[in-house]
């Protein structure tokens, strides 16, 4: 069984989303023998965002020289997510909603006729079969009914791309208040890696 491991926030060993997502992937070593892990940093092995030269390539125009590296690295990153079993995702709320390199990784894996397609019935998601589990941390309180609901853009967006793809039920561990004060930060942290240690096997 393969676990893809992708981490997005900016901060180094002072990230929470990252201090998460490694207890999720630890967890899911501990319960599952012979796990095999393959792990991604946005940041330091960052993804070009998507320009009008990208989109030509993938219509079959002749790449330029200076893109072939660049695409060759968002095909690989295709291949991880198709080969993966399990994925685990640190995602930090920027400005309300995920980083940009999250995003450039996203575009790389929402591709037409290998995680979704058109038919006449509309989009079909083909990437159904995985299991994707994500670490979120947001400085402030933004769930249902709190004030600052309606400029949730990360958990909501996630859960959009993955079931469009065709990922129904992503599980989300949270880490909320984390800017509020270090108290807040703690117990948020604390409450997250106990959840951390109660999902179940791959």
């Amino acid at each position: 069984m393969k676990l893809l491991h992708i981490d997005s926030s900016v901060l180094g060993p002072h990230s929470v989303s990252r201090q998460v997502s490694a207890a999720i992937v630890d967890r899911l070593r501990q319960a599952t023998p012979g796990l095999e892990v393959t792990y991604r940093d946005l940041t330091t092995m960052p993804l070009a965002h998507l320009t009008g030269s990208h989109l030509a390539a993938s219509q079959g125009a002749v790449p330029e020289a200076a893109l072939l590296e660049d695409l060759t690295a968002g095909q690989a990153v295709l291949e991880e997510f198709l080969a993966a079993d399990i994925v685990v995702l640190g995602a930090p709320m920027y400005n309300f909603t995920i980083p940009s390199q999250l995003k450039a990784w996203i575009d790389r894996v929402l591709v037409a006729g290998k995680t979704f397609k058109y038919s006449a019935d509309g989009a079909e998601g083909l990437a159904g079969n995985k299991r994707v589990i994500i670490a979120i941390s947001r400085g402030g309180f933004y769930g249902a009914g709190t004030p600052a609901a309606v400029g949730e853009h990360l958990e909501t967006y996630l859960r959009w791309v993955f079931g469009f793809i065709g990922v129904q039920n992503p599980e989300f561990i949270s880490a909320d208040g984390i800017q509020v004060g270090p108290e807040h930060r703690e117990k948020a942290l604390a409450g997250a890696l106990q959840a951390a240690t109660r999902l179940h096997a791959a």
